[in-house]
């Protein structure tokens, strides 16, 4: 049978390398007193496309129930989690998750995503727990040639309130500028700014990179009180960041955000080797607003596809191969609990022995079973 388009069947390394990433994760999550939580995988649409939420009803995967109503596989974690820890008593601040999400807009329907969320916690210990949660993740998975962006949904916001520009407008400027179109993101704003305001919110286009950045604005920004709070903020997660060995942080000072419910601090790990983007998020205090809730809220999500595919596990079990037959299976069976640590596999022939490192056959000597090593 053939599949629907975006999903495949998977075997092998690639489900062993899942499994472990994942089963890393929950170890870290653990140690670093984090709660599990799960979600069921379908939903009511309008969890994930009401006003807070924002995300795109197309791009689910839908149906309508007996009543009438959309429903659709979980197609984000977070706004999910959101809506199970209204219910949760305060005091539970950090929580952990595991699992798939489907949308159309990915490469394939399904991908896995390992991730946390922070509540009611003080700013900065919410954001920098979130990025250094990620920062052991990486290191207990050995993956260390990685990059980590900082941006603020406050910039943008801030550089455009002036302008009274329409919803319509905003939303193509901030395409603009997530595409890194300069020249697109000056037609939008020429008009209806003055020529200072358009030169400056069409050089945010290219104002990313390391501490030079952060530092050449610091200067810029220091007659506007709320643009300098920002960037001392995302420098002192870029320190915390630093001190805590990592190599290569930087700041993107022009990018927006991809989903209505950030609000402040947004973060990106990239993987330097092929620039995949292996974990993201950010803070979202708005998202429960819909709940009148005014709540602190930070989370990340983990691409463990992304992870997977550059974990390289070692093969550190002997495999040992025992060729029986049905009426020797049963002392077979009990012979492969005296190998201990071992790959032990039970066949009736030996045509696949040189994919094992020994290789025992059960023999029968008056009327008696014993092994011998081939």
């Amino acid at each position: 049978m053939f599949l629907p388009a975006g999903s495949q069947d998977e075997i092998g390394q690639t489900v062993d390398n899942r499994s472990k990433a994942y089963e890393i994760f929950r170890q870290v999550m653990i140690l670093r007193n984090y709660k599990q939580i799960s979600t069921p995988v379908v939903e009511f649409a309008d969890t994930f496309t009401n006003e807070y939420a924002g995300m795109n009803l197309q791009n689910m995967l839908k149906w309508f129930n007996r009543e009438g109503e959309i429903e659709v596989l979980r197609p984000d974690w977070t706004t999910a989690i959101a809506r199970a820890l209204v219910k949760q008593h305060p005091s539970e601040l950090k929580w952990s998750y595991q699992g798939s999400v489907f949308r159309r807009d990915k490469d394939g329907i399904e991908s896995r995503q390992a991730g946390i969320e922070i509540v009611h916690t003080p700013v900065f210990l919410g954001e920098g727990e979130s990025l250094l949660t990620a920062v052991q993740y990486l290191k207990e998975l050995n993956i260390a040639d990685y990059l980590i962006e900082l941006g603020h949904t406050g910039i943008f916001d801030e550089l455009t309130a002036p302008l009274q520009l329409s919803d319509q407008e905003l939303d193509q400027l901030r395409e603009a500028m997530h595409d890194k179109r300069r020249d697109v993101v000056f037609t939008i704003v020429n008009g209806k700014a003055s020529k200072e305001q358009a030169d400056e919110i069409t050089a945010m286009v290219d104002a990313f990179g390391s501490f030079d950045v952060i530092e050449e604005y610091e200067v810029k920004w220091k007659d506007n009180p709320r643009l300098l709070e920002i960037i001392k903020h995302l420098k002192k997660l870029a320190t915390l960041l630093t001190e805590r060995g990592v190599k290569d942080v930087s700041v993107d000072l022009g990018r927006v955000k991809n989903l209505p419910y950030y609000c402040g601090t947004m973060f990106r790990g990239y993987l330097k080797e092929t620039g995949a983007t292996c974990f993201s998020g950010g803070r979202y205090d708005k998202l429960y607003e819909q709940f009148d809730e005014s709540i602190s809220a930070v989370g990340l999500a983990f691409d463990v596809d992304v992870l997977a595919d550059h974990l390289h596990i070692e093969e550190s079990y002997e495999r040992i191969c025992i060729i029986a037959e049905e009426a020797s299976h049963a002392y077979a069976e009990e012979l492969r609990h005296t190998f201990t640590n071992a790959i032990v596999d039970i066949q009736y022939t030996d045509k696949d022995k040189e994919k094992f490192d020994r290789v025992f056959k059960v023999i029968k000597e008056n009327d008696e079973y014993k092994v011998v090593e081939q």
